[in-house]
């Protein structure tokens, strides 16, 4: 084999790290918008059907997660509030309320980067929803897909926060 073939490798256009980088591309908009940089895709038979990135600050709405955004646009797509053949791509671990919104819309499966130990729903943090046996609907969880990049993004925003929040008070 000659030099190039042995380091060609085929991009899966189907794989968890495909989608994963998807949802990474749009928590990169939610940094360039100073805003805490999580990104989500919804996909259906392999195509990314919604897309978002947290809002929050830029709408002024608590509500404005990545997720939620990423739901509601897929909804609008399918023209319907049920995507249970739909898997969810999230750089970051859902929060309760992304998991209730899951739930209701009856996500197939869901697939974080980095765990969130503090408030994560998803079971890498201190519950999870998507799983509660007295629920109408379980997602499967998978977790950790480029869970280092994803992680490093949201610290390098919080630290760059931190530094910026310490020169206003001085």
């Amino acid at each position: 084999m000659n030099e190039l073939s042995e380091s060609y490798y085929p991009i899966d256009l189907n794989s968890d790290e495909y989608f994963m980088n998807e949802a990474i591309r749009e928590a990169k908009k939610a940094l360039r918008n100073d805003e805490v940089p999580v990104g989500a895709v919804v996909v259906h038979n392999g195509v990314v059907i919604g897309r978002g990135y947290n809002q929050v600050e830029m709408l002024k709405d608590a509500t404005a997660h990545a997720e939620m955004l990423a739901l509601s646009s897929a909804q609008e797509y399918v023209g319907d509030w049920r995507l249970n053949e739909c898997d969810l791509y999230v750089t970051k671990e859902p929060c309760a309320m992304c998991a209730g919104g899951i739930i209701h819309c009856r996500i197939r499966s869901v697939i974080f980067g980095c765990s969130s130990p503090k408030d994560g729903a998803a079971g890498g943090g201190y519950i999870n929803l998507l799983n509660q046996p007295t629920l109408n609907h379980r997602s499967e969880i998978r977790s950790g897909v480029l869970a280092d990049y994803s992680s490093q993004l949201l610290k390098e925003f919080f630290q760059s926060a931190r530094s910026n929040s310490k020169k206003k008070n001085q």
